[in-house]
Formats: C-alpha cells, structure tokens, sequence
C-alpha cells in the first residue's frame, strides 16, 4: 500500500480538481444541459485550469523558477498561485457566470478564496497542502450539490471522505507536508466552500 500512496499525489493533483467538480455539476444536472453545452464547458474548465498551468510550469521550469510538479518550496508557490487567481477570475468573469451556472460559479469563487488565502499565508512563511485544499472543496461541492438537489450520493461522498485520507496518507508517504499543513489545507479548502453554501444551498 505504501508504494501506492504515492499515486494518489499525482492522480488528485490540485490542477485536475476543478475539471473533476466540474464533471460533478454536469452529471448530477443531467437534464438540463445538452451535450455539446457539457462538453464546451468541460473544455473550457480543462483549458483553462488544467493545459494552461502546466504551459506555465514548463516555462517557469526552464527559467529555474519551479524544480518539481508538486512545487513543495514555499518560496516557488507564489507566482502559480498568482496564476491560478488570474485563470479562476477569467473562468468567473468569462465561462462560468453566475445566471447559468450558479452552483458550479459559487464553487470556483470559493476555490479563489481558497487560493488566495494560500498565497497570503506563503507571505508569512506559512505553507498550506494545496492537495488537501483542493481535495476538501471538492467533497463540501458535492455534498452541498448533493443536498441542493436532493439527491442521494451516499456511496460518492463516501467516497471522497476516504479519498481526503488517502491523499493526506500520501503527502506524509512522500514527506511533502507535516500534519499541521495537512489540516491548515484541508481548512482552507474547505471552509469558503461552507461559507457559501449558505448564498446558493
């Protein structure tokens, strides 16, 4: 198991989350989306969070900037979270709007939150698991998804719940975080996402 631990760093990478919460939001909204709606959207999302961070990590590789894909110098985290910021405002302002997509608007705009609260934490020398922050926004998402629509995802949630103690498992498997950022993660991710849930529940 602890060869495997490792894996699960990779395959909940922070970058893949907003595409999996956005696979969420169009599954469980089924009928009210045609097909080729989902998929633009989906594509935009990937674009957007997934393709352009990893153009950008390949250029601040080259130029020195980053050493690894999990980024683990607090003094490296700065400038991708900066961008990040920059792409979940252009998802905001552009892709994802409020009148259409009100649920799924509110959980990037928790996910901003998140981030920037991230960033400002590194200004203090203190760093937060940004896998534990992605990881918890996601599972509040779905359960808040889940209530909101009054539907019964026992087994997903489930799920999720184990997958937060998997992953967490895996960044202290790979020594990349301590407990105390584990949980500061886990926090952050998870409590704007709570705090909005009260504007769209």
């Amino acid at each position: 198991m602890k060869k495997l631990l490792p894996s699960f760093s990779y395959v909940f990478h922070p970058i893949f989350i907003p595409a999996i919460a956005t696979l969420f939001y169009l599954f469980y909204y089924n009928a009210d989306f045609v097909d080729q709606e989902k998929i633009f959207i989906f594509f935009q999302v990937a674009i957007v969070t997934i393709i352009i961070p990893i153009l950008v990590f390949i250029l601040l590789r080259a130029t020195g900037n980053v050493d690894t894909i999990m980024i683990s110098k607090t003094s490296q985290r700065k400038i991708p979270l900066v961008v990040h910021c920059f792409l979940i405002i252009l998802l905001l302002r552009k892709s994802i709007s409020i009148d259409r997509y009100f649920e799924l608007h509110f959980f990037f705009l928790g996910a901003l939150m998140s981030t920037l609260l991230a960033l400002i934490l590194l200004f203090g020398n203190i760093r937060a698991s940004l896998h534990m922050m992605a990881m918890s926004s996601l599972t509040v998402f779905v359960i808040g998804l889940s209530i909101h629509l009054q539907m019964q995802n026992i087994v997903t949630i489930t799920i999720l719940i184990l997958l937060n103690g998997i992953v967490a498992s895996s960044r202290l498997e790979m020594q990349a975080h301590t407990n105390r950022e584990l949980v500061l993660g886990f926090a952050l991710g998870a409590i704007p996402q709570i705090l909005l849930l009260y504007i769209w529940l």
